[in-house]
């Protein structure tokens, strides 16, 4: 995978970044920690320069985060109450008022969770997915992604800038960065849903 990267990059440029990095945002496990590292190496060799390697960055994790938040758009909120209502909400146990429950916490937070979630692998990609769905704004998604996604862009970009050649480094230190993440959310994840449970069964034995 990161040889095809490396080379998609040095073929195409900044158009190769963008691309790539659309591509990141939608499907997560492209990672953008070496497209960024090795886009900031390349503005020590190449005719590349930071600036336009963080330009061309941003655009493509606005344009991808877009295409997740129109795929959001499409799968809204009174289609997933349908589908919750039937037997995958059966399966899942999950209730409409469950949909109604989450969509209220994102509207208190969704500004907040569209730019904080651009730091956190894997999430930073499907955050536009409930923006979407929970039809927040498209100028505040937008405003709240580029933010997001540009300082996030501009920490790597000018970090593989720093370290050249041995950008790779920043790489491996980014790979434990998130695998730490991960954990972390995992067990987030777990909690939230082991207390959701929790709180519903509490209430049927009331």
């Amino acid at each position: 995978m990161q040889e095809i990267i490396i080379s998609l990059m040095d073929k195409f440029g900044y158009f190769g970044i963008l691309l790539l990095i659309a591509v990141e945002n939608i499907f997560p496990p492209i990672p953008s920690e070496v497209i960024l590292t090795f886009g900031g190496f390349m503005t020590t060799y190449s005719s590349l320069n930071v600036a336009g390697v963080i330009l061309f960055a941003t655009l493509g994790s606005v344009l991808g985060a877009g295409i997740l938040y129109g795929i959001g758009k499409i799968f809204n909120k009174e289609r997933l109450m349908k589908l919750v209502s039937g037997r995958i909400g059966k399966v899942l146990r999950l209730k409409a008022q469950d949909i109604e429950s989450a969509e209220s916490w994102f509207e208190k937070c969704g500004n907040g969770a569209v730019f904080f979630c651009r730091f956190v692998p894997i999430v930073r990609s499907l955050i536009s997915i409930p923006a979407g769905m929970s039809e927040m704004p498209i100028v505040p998604f937008v405003l709240y992604t580029t933010a997001g996604s540009f300082i996030w862009n501009t920490v790597l970009v000018v970090i593989g800038s720093i370290f050249g050649e041995n950008w790779e480094k920043v790489v491996a230190v980014m790979d434990t960065y998130s695998n730490v993440t991960l954990i972390v959310l995992v067990i987030i994840c777990i909690s939230i849903v082991g207390g959701f449970y929790y709180d519903k069964k509490k209430h049927k034995e009331i």
